[in-house]
């Protein structure tokens, strides 16, 4: 019988004993093998087993699409753009393409992030403050953390389990989330980026994926 095989991974080793440590010494017997999913997956930023399995198939997902070579034909065709709904995400920013609500649909959610996703900088580590100015810069309701978390939990950011590392996910952006980012491309240069600190040694700046 074939099962799934998630690859676990952590960028600091003390951060993940010491959280072990703490959540094993919160049970009162050994814990099972389901239980001991969900420790593992919590010490690794997850809410549980199943989101920590539910970002490793998006991760593996956004790998596969960059993968491909670019002649090569898509898997599955990918559906044209329903401009009617691109008109309903714009009412969602102001006139310089600044996110002021958070939308209630999770279907006018996904694109939103993918906005964010590419105007964030790529292939490097954010600390939380700095990915926190960068989402000031774009949205004016005051929620950070919620569009922070929501980056995380859909697998276009990472994160260390103690939330001091921050780095994008590359990947293909949805066909709406794609025409979302090409609509508001340029609207928002009046909008002041934070200044970061350097890139990682051997990584470039910003880099967004986008379908040919």
């Amino acid at each position: 019988m074939s099962r799934d095989s998630f690859p676990f991974h952590v960028d600091d080793i003390a951060a993940l004993a010491k959280s072990l440590r703490a959540r094993l010494a919160e049970t009162e017997a050994a814990p099972g093998h389901v239980e001991m999913l969900n420790i593992l997956a919590k010490s690794a930023g997850c809410r549980n087993f199943q989101h920590f399995r539910a970002n490793a198939k998006a991760r593996e997902q956004l790998a596969q699409s960059r993968s491909r070579p670019l002649d090569a034909p898509p898997a599955l065709e990918q559906p044209p753009v329903d401009f009617v709904r691109l008109r309903r995400l714009l009412r969602h920013f102001d006139p310089v393409g600044r996110l002021i609500r958070w939308p209630s649909k999770h279907s006018e959610q996904q694109p939103c992030l993918w906005l964010l996703w590419s105007r964030l900088p790529g292939r490097r580590i954010l600390c939380e403050r700095e990915i926190n100015q960068y989402l000031n810069c774009w949205h004016s309701f005051g929620d950070a953390a919620l569009l922070r978390r929501q980056l995380c939990d859909t697998g276009l950011f990472t994160r260390t389990p103690d939330c001091r590392e921050y780095r994008r996910v590359e990947g293909r952006p949805s066909p709406l989330g794609l025409a979302l980012i090409r609509q508001l491309a340029g609207v928002g240069t009046a909008v002041p980026a934070p200044t970061a600190g350097p890139a990682a040694p051997g990584q470039g700046g910003q880099t967004v994926e986008t379908a040919s």
